[in-house]
């Protein structure tokens, strides 16, 4: 497992920009040959940042009308310097980017399918493995292309999903509206910036105007388990910039929003919402643009399907800890299931704290057991 991690970690595939996805495509496939599955690789029409196909891997085990999916994404935020990608091994742990999230994840995966394979295990059903990339920025061209061509979900009587969950399942998450506002104006000297239009000044009032948005969104709350707080959450200027120099009226200023959106909320109504601000402030006369790159809605699945209760019992089974059911803080592909009523949920390996990080690793240990996790529910839902 180790080994096989390891070959996954060398291979960068950085997300933004999308790199490297056919190369990480051909290690998937062959891995997948090792354990005696085909698959089928779909390509989106955009290519990845390299040129390449930015390919989504396919693979069934078993047969039968009824199928759980195992689903995962190849690829990794940026990292914090080149070494991240030359994995290393210390006792139980290996480090490297994407090690937690969620390459070890997806080991995790085929090595359960290996598990079923060795033990003999009699299914009346079927797995669907889902390997796909661009989960860091939303899915385009990975799981968002696999559902317009409705190839997730069919048949589904569930999805598990290999994120760093820390031991948690999540069975909920966050909607997420991500934008890039634009503010304009006209350059000018320093000495003649009566001549000019700050563009930096017409952007702070825009941000006053989402900053009363952001206070009255801030007073809500979900009622599902998210440690340490489930307000819903509007964040500004998590990246910005503009100018061309300190004595020039600037002519462009940008920064970004981040809306994220809890279960109980309407992502329409959230985005209407949300860029009624902006048409306000064009129509105050600041000229503004924006673009959305990234939008997803909200998901939830019971703690009483009959996947949710296979887990209940084989987390404590194997681990010796009980289950605990939490929303996940973020953005989660559970919600291209969800949106087919099918019940997903998210545990993997990894921890969260470090999954983002200059030290991000897994615990191998943590992997084999949340291979045996892996394929004793598979048992479970999909009995003979």
């Amino acid at each position: 497992m180790a080994a096989a991690l390891e070959e996954l970690i060398a291979v960068p595939t950085e997300n933004p920009p999308g790199r490297n996805y056919q190369a990480c495509a051909n290690v998937l496939e062959n891995q997948l040959k090792q354990s005696g599955l085909t698959c089928k690789r779909m390509a989106s029409p955009e290519s990845d940042a390299t040129g390449g196909p930015a390919e989504s891997l396919l693979a069934t085990y078993g047969s039968g009308k009824r199928a759980l999916y195992f689903h995962g994404h190849y690829d990794v935020v940026p990292a914090q310097s080149p070494e991240q990608f030359h994995p290393r091994r210390k006792e139980h742990f290996v480090f490297g980017r994407g090690s937690g999230d969620m390459k070890g994840g997806i080991v995790a995966m085929l090595y359960a399918i290996r598990a079923l394979q060795e033990s003999g295990a009699a299914l009346n059903g079927r797995i669907e493995l889902a390997l796909v990339p661009d989960e860091e920025t939303g899915g385009r061209r990975g799981s968002a292309y696999l559902a317009q061509q409705n190839l997730l979900g069919r048949d589904g009587i569930g999805m598990l999903l290999a994120e760093p969950t820390s031991g948690a399942v999540w069975n909920a998450n966050r909607g997420a509206i991500s934008l890039r506002v634009r503010v304009f104006g006209k350059q000018a000297h320093v000495g003649l910036q009566h001549q000019g239009e700050n563009a930096f000044e017409r952007m702070h009032r825009v941000v006053e105007k989402l900053q009363d948005l952001k206070h009255q969104l801030e007073q809500r709350a979900t009622q599902q388990n998210v440690p340490p707080a489930g307000h819903s959450i509007l964040m500004l200027g998590g990246a910005s910039g503009g100018g061309t120099n300190f004595n020039v009226v600037p002519g462009e200023c940008w920064f970004t929003v981040d809306r994220r959106i809890n279960p109980e909320e309407d992502l329409a109504t959230e985005k209407s919402n949300l860029l009624g601000v902006l048409e306000e402030c064009r129509a105050e006369g600041i000229p503004l643009e924006w673009e959305i790159f990234q939008e997803g809605a909200p998901a939830h699945s019971g703690e009483n399907t009959d996947l949710a209760q296979a887990l209940s019992r084989n987390i404590p089974a194997v681990t010796g800890q009980p289950p605990r059911f939490e929303m996940c803080p973020g953005l989660l592909e559970n919600r291209f299931y969800a949106l087919k009523d099918i019940p997903s949920y998210a545990y993997g390996p990894g921890l969260l704290s470090v999954a983002h990080g200059p030290n991000e690793y897994v615990d191998l240990r943590r992997m084999i057991e949340t291979a045996a996790i892996y394929a004793l529910t598979a048992i479970d839902v999909l009995k003979s």
